[in-house]
């Protein structure tokens, strides 16, 4: 089975090369992983049921789990919504373009298998220069989930999107690692208090300021289609286990590895608040605790273990915060045990 062609970026002919070619795929019913701030999406017209087919097709994704939809005017993202609520302006005029997905109202433009069977619709205003030229070539909005396979962990960068997806889609374009690292913050703008569906870079204490409401806790009908991607108890997971640990010192931490009888080139240890001073039998790595930083690493180190064989990964409980909360729902996430089948 041929693999995916990849288009680089690194100069303006290539730029804008890539530009056209992608837009001529995604004008003929296509699919096509592009680069955006956030990690890499794997694209469709979002006003095409069968285009958007080829996505949950691509990545195997439930069609019970939404997509958001990319926009790169503000005319655009208002013919996706049937209403346009004040928190909406709002949130728009504080952080778009941006890594921030507002869900509102969708349009009748908006297939049903966009929204999982919903009346609402995610839909995001993207700061990555590709994404916003992308759109714009195309002249519709861009139904994009994140260019891995369902449940696995978020591509970074075009290799990534290679070793997941490949064999299943034609194009990849390539414009080198992506800035923020981790999804889009979602927020549900559909009542009169914003709703934190998804934490991302954009933090809750963020929104608050831009809105004068501290955010409600999201709210799911069991029964009911789901509001937002990034809802599954499991998702962003690594092939290996991963795990959340606190320890005191280097000793306490000695003590944890050993006992997990793993081979020390198979047990990896992210820390953010120091380096171990004793040699410690697992692979350590250290992030500095800047959420920031962090948040733009993280996938690529998780990706890493799974290149070198790991067996278990350990992370260093993370600080509190709100800046911090988009990475701990991630982690939280990957964490979660795999769910049976049958």
């Amino acid at each position: 089975m041929p693999t995916a062609a990849i288009l680089p970026t690194h100069t303006p002919g290539l730029f804008n090369q890539a530009v056209l070619e992608t837009a001529k795929l995604l004008r003929s019913g296509g699919v096509a992983a592009v680069p955006s701030e956030t990690v890499y999406g794997l694209a469709a017209n979002a006003f095409s049921p069968e285009a958007v087919r080829g996505i949950y097709r691509a990545k195997g994704r439930p069609s019970t789990n939404p997509l958001i939809v990319h926009v790169a005017t503000a005319a655009m993202a208002r013919a996706c919504a049937s209403d346009w609520p004040n928190l909406a302006e709002t949130l728009a005029r504080h952080f778009w373009p941006g890594p921030l997905t507002l869900v509102v109202p969708k349009s009748s433009m908006i297939p049903d298998i966009v929204a999982a069977g919903g009346q609402t619709v995610g839909l995001r205003w993207p700061s990555h220069a590709f994404f916003q030229s992308l759109i714009r070539e195309c002249g519709f909005p861009l139904a994009a989930p994140s260019a891995n396979p369902s449940d696995q962990l978020s591509p970074t960068t075009a290799e990534h999107v290679m070793a997941g997806l490949g064999q299943r889609i034609p194009l990849i374009v390539d414009a080198g690692p992506c800035a923020v690292g981790i999804e889009s913050t979602v927020v549900d703008v559909t009542g009169q208090r914003p709703r934190i569906l998804r934490p991302g870079i954009i933090s809750a204490d963020q929104i608050a300021q831009a809105t004068g409401w501290i955010a409600d806790e999201p709210i799911q009908d069991p029964e009911g289609p789901l509001r937002s991607p990034g809802q599954l108890s499991r998702h962003y997971s690594p092939k290996a286990r991963l795990e959340i640990w606190s320890w005191e010192s280097d000793a306490e931490l000695w003590d944890r590895v050993t006992r997990e009888s793993i081979p020390p080139e198979q047990l990896f240890v992210l820390t953010h608040s120091r380096v171990p001073e004793e040699p410690i039998p697992a692979q350590i790595s250290f992030i500095p605790d800047d959420p920031e930083a962090f948040a733009r690493a993280l996938y690529g180190y998780l990706h890493e273990c799974d290149d070198r064989g790991a067996q278990l990964v350990v992370i260093e409980k993370l600080p509190t915060g709100s800046a911090w909360g988009g990475i701990r729902d991630r982690l939280q996430r990957a964490s979660a045990p795999a769910r049976r089948v049958g």
